[in-house]
Order: C-alpha cells, then sequence, then structure tokens
C-alpha cells in the first residue's frame, strides 16, 4: 500500500494540489457489496472479458487506503436494482457518512411508491449527493414517479451522479436520449454523467454543452482497460478542453480492474495540461459538488 501511496501523493502535490476529490466511489453495506464483487467476478461472458477487482478488502482497510492516496472527499455511491432497497440503502448511507466525516452524505432512489418522501428525508438530513444506475435499475429515467424527486434535487442542487451511458454493457434505457427527457424538463438539474457517458462520449459532451448542470465524470475513461473496446475520440479532446471545468475525477473505487495511480497517469496521457488537471482532480468538484459544505 506504501509504494502506491507514495506515487499517488506525489501525483498531486506535483501539481501544487492539497489532496484528490474522488466523486466516485463505493462503499456499501457487506452483504450488497460481495453481491456487486459477485457479479463482476462473473460478468466476463457479458463483457467480453474479466473483470479482477484490484482493492477486494474490508471496510476499514479500504477507507485507509483512499486516505493513504489523499484522497480528502469521497463518496459511497449505493444504487437499488428493486423497489423497497433505496429507502434502506440511505439509512445505511447516512450512518456510514456520519461515522467517516470525509464521506460525502449519499443518497439513492428508485421509481417506486413514496420514493418522494424519502428523498426529502435525505435532504433534509444533509445527503450531500445522490447515486442513480439506469442500467442496474432498468428503469426510464423520466418515469412519472420520478418527476417530484428531479424537481427537489433541482431546487436543493444537489448533484447526481448518474450511470446512464450504454457502457460497460447497455441497458433499456441507457444513452442521451432518456437524459435528455429529463433535463428538458428540469434544465437546471445538477447532473455528474458517470463514465463520461461512455460508449456515448460525443452525445453527452453535446448535452454538457447545452446545459449548464451537466458535469461528467472520468471514471474508468482514458485507461487501457477501457481504451481497448470503447476509446475516446481523439477528435474530441478540444471539447474536453473546453468544458475543462465541468469535468470531475471519479475512480469507481474498490471495483477497478487497475490501480488507482493508473486512473491518474491516464488523464496526464491526453495532454491537456496542468490547469485542466488541477480542475479535474480537485478544484472542479470543490465548487461543484461541495458548496454545501462551505
Amino acid at each position: 500500500m506504501s509504494a502506491e501511496a507514495d506515487e499517488v501523493t506525489g501525483f498531486w502535490r506535483e501539481l501544487g494540489l492539497p489532496g484528490i476529490i474522488d466523486v466516485h466511489t463505493h462503499f456499501m453495506p457487506k452483504r450488497v457489496m460481495d453481491k456487486v464483487w459477485d457479479y463482476f467476478d462473473s460478468a466476463g461472458p457479458l463483457l467480453g472479458r474479466a473483470w479482477p477487482i484490484e482493492y477486494r478488502a474490508d471496510e476499514q482497510t479500504r477507507l485507509d487506503q483512499l486516505r493513504a492516496f489523499g484522497v480528502r472527499a469521497f463518496t459511497s455511491l449505493v444504487y437499488p436494482h428493486k423497489p423497497d432497497m433505496a429507502a434502506w440503502l440511505n439509512e445505511w448511507a447516512a450512518d456510514f457518512a456520519s461515522r467517516t466525516p470525509d464521506c460525502l452524505h449519499t443518497a439513492t432512489f428508485y421509481p417506486e411508491e413514496f420514493v418522494d418522501s424519502y428523498v426529502d428525508q435525505a435532504i433534509q438530513s444533509g445527503a450531500q449527493i445522490f447515486k442513480a444506475h439506469i442500467q442496474v435499475g432498468d428503469y426510464h429515467p423520466n418515469d412519472p414517479l420520478l418527476h417530484p424527486v428531479w424537481g427537489m434535487l433541482e431546487d436543493s442542487g444537489i448533484p447526481t451522479v448518474i450511470h446512464c451511458g450504454s457502457g460497460p454493457a447497455p441497458g433499456t434505457y441507457t444513452g442521451p436520449g432518456p437524459v435528455r427527457e429529463v433535463l428538458l424538463r428540469y434544465p437546471r438539474l445538477p447532473l455528474i454523467v458517470a463514465h463520461m457517458g461512455m460508449p456515448e462520449y460525443s452525445e453527452f459532451l453535446d448535452l454538457a454543452e447545452e446545459f449548464d448542470g451537466i458535469s461528467l465524470d472520468t471514471t474508468m475513461a482514458f485507461t487501457d482497460f477501457t481504451e481497448e473496446k470503447t476509446p475516446f475520440p481523439r477528435s474530441e479532446l478540444p471539447r474536453l478542453r473546453a468544458l475543462g471545468d465541468r469535468i470531475v475525477f471519479g475512480s469507481d473505487f474498490p471495483n477497478i480492474p487497475h490501480r488507482y495511480l493508473h486512473a491518474l497517469e491516464s488523464l496526464t496521457r491526453l495532454d491537456l495540461g496542468d490547469d485542466w488537471l488541477r480542475g479535474v482532480l480537485y478544484n472542479n468538484a470543490r465548487a461543484r459538488v461541495l458548496p454545501r459544505q462551505g
């Protein structure tokens, strides 16, 4: 752990940063995390390749690892795959945040009866970020049951990390079209498009140019693992640079098939400059994700 930690901390110190803000990390109840790991362990036929979990360890070891890397704020992105699951995940995440001060208070939702009630409760209890997973949840983001939820999140300014791209595996409602339906109804909604929207990179950059509330996280984008099958088009690098204040760092820790350092080095290979890197690794999330912290 210490050798890699030294490399990671050296990376951000050389940029003159106080650390890293990682908006896309996963901490979950143990039985849920175990099921997620089981999925990745057996997902080879679906994904077309093995997906080893680089940081498979107990919860405290994973926390220690992020802190050793100098990650100053991170998330406990939880998400339901069926009804009657989101509310108790929110209870767990609220407790986790209360005992883990460097973790942003995270919450989630699902299109179901009373969703507006438990989302409002999460907001009132101090939720700082939400997670929506369109592929796993298999729901349309513009489901009428979610209209009050999006309205509350638009009004509160609390961002939602939304896995809505069609990678690594497509879902019934993934892709930019369903998300755009939501944004036409709630144009100020702050969304963080996970994984840069892969593989529909260009289309999600279009949404970011059209709607000011859209950010994109770098989670697993640009890495060797992703570039092998769904490379980011180099013709879009000028737009990526122009949208520099809307790009935030995410890692998918601990569920990544590569070292944490590789995600950072992959950003450097884009050759978009140190100012761009400083924004992505810390400053943009500080401005767009953490303002409710003061």
